[in-house]
């Protein structure tokens, strides 16, 4: 059972496994990545429903370019077509949209609807769902130092709290639960710096066949472990 008063603020997954579910079922690795959507969204549904503030969902990272160019012609219009047709369900539920990744990377449209929806969803009070789309962890870290030496030359300013207000989301939490699908036990590059004290789930289950009890379940999981943070456990 989920204690609703101690569900993590910010959960990160790392959807993995769509092509793999595609090639068992002799589909092309495109069927997998829309079955993906699908099960996106019923997981941020199920977040929102117990009180969980933000997820990041690692959509496409800045590794992806280098995948076949079927495959990367169609999960950009896949995000395309997902970010034109999903506002009503963003609005149904309250949620807020935000991006992290290199937005000047992707195509115009692409940019150009990703500023759309996070206008059109700014005032929503419910779960904010971040987007990591053309996102690497290192690229975040690179971009922002860039951002904070060409504002000030000064390196002896440069501070912890310097660099988080330089990235994508200078007031994205910290992850408290990262959850990786497919069986991989890795973090592939996603949200290095604000997973420093995270608490990692990793499934097999493939992200198509992820669900919302195994999502609780992965969640429950989560409350029973003690965080310390680097401290000691004064018990």
């Amino acid at each position: 059972m989920i204690d609703k008063a101690a569900v993590p603020v910010h959960i990160g997954i790392i959807m993995d496994g769509n092509g793999r579910w595609a090639k068992q079922r002799n589909l092309p690795r495109t069927s997998g990545h829309k079955e993906g959507l699908t099960t996106a969204k019923n997981i941020v549904r199920a977040a929102a429903e117990i009180g969980v503030k933000y997820v990041t969902l690692y959509t496409f990272s800045t590794e992806n370019w280098k995948r076949a160019q079927e495959e990367v012609g169609f999960l950009m219009n896949l995000i395309r077509g997902h970010l034109r047709a999903e506002f009503q369900f963003y609005k149904e539920n309250k949620i807020r949209v935000k991006h992290i990744g290199d937005l000047a990377g992707l195509p115009k449209d692409i940019q150009q609807e990703i500023i759309n929806v996070q206008k059109e969803t700014a005032d929503f009070s419910g779960l904010t769902v971040v987007l990591a789309i053309n996102y690497g962890g290192r690229d975040e870290i690179v971009r922002g130092i860039k951002k904070i030496v060409l504002e000030n030359p000064d390196i002896s300013q440069i501070t912890e709290e310097s660099v988080t207000k330089s990235f994508d989301i200078e007031d994205l939490p910290d992850v408290d639960l990262l959850i990786r699908t497919g069986g991989e036990l890795r973090l592939s590059n996603f949200l290095l710096w604000h997973a420093a004290y995270a608490e990692f789930v990793f499934t097999k289950t493939l992200w198509p066949d992820y669900n919302k009890e195994e999502f609780y379940t992965d969640i429950e999981e989560f409350q029973k472990r003690t965080r310390r943070f680097g401290g000691v456990n004064s018990n």
